[in-house]
């Protein structure tokens, strides 16, 4: 993984697992993570992962990636790095042409932007929420063969 998609998932990690209302608070956990960068340049991500706004449960607006309204939070959450070097994949199941992935709180969005990425063939595409994954895949495609090279893939 190159340097800037590195610090764009610890970004997205840090941004699923903190409440977190400024660029200056972004930077900060940014730096406990070993990740220094300009605002500027953390602005250009920000915009880069479509990051928005949102109202949080105690009023203040908060940081949250796409398709990411309603979150849950760890009491005690892991680093961005302790995420990344762990994977978020918990479960795949499937019923017909359609696959469900559970991932931990926070990573489902990053998960699924990774599976797009690849450009399967197989999968038409994804719905991410904060912790499950709506992907439909071809109805050509044997969907245990499917379901293996996912889990390798993860």
């Amino acid at each position: 993984m190159n340097k800037k998609a590195s610090r764009l998932e610890a970004l997205k990690m840090i941004i699923s697992s903190k409440e977190l209302c400024s660029q200056e608070e972004v930077l900060n956990e940014l730096a406990k993570e070993g990740i220094i960068i300009t605002q500027a340049t953390l602005s250009r991500y920000l915009k880069q992962l479509r990051v928005a706004k949102a109202s949080s449960m105690n009023g203040s607006y908060v940081y949250v990636l796409p398709n990411e309204t309603m979150y849950k939070r760890q009491s005690k959450p892991m680093t961005a790095t302790e995420m990344i070097q762990s994977s978020g994949f918990v479960s795949v199941n499937a019923s017909g042409n359609i696959v469900v992935v559970k991932t931990r709180p926070g990573y489902a969005s990053a998960l699924a932007y990774n599976i797009d990425s690849n450009e399967m063939p197989e999968i038409i595409g994804t719905i991410a929420g904060d912790d499950t994954i709506f992907m439909v895949i071809r109805e050509d495609v044997n969907r245990d063969e499917f379901i293996k090279k996912l889990k390798i893939e993860k």
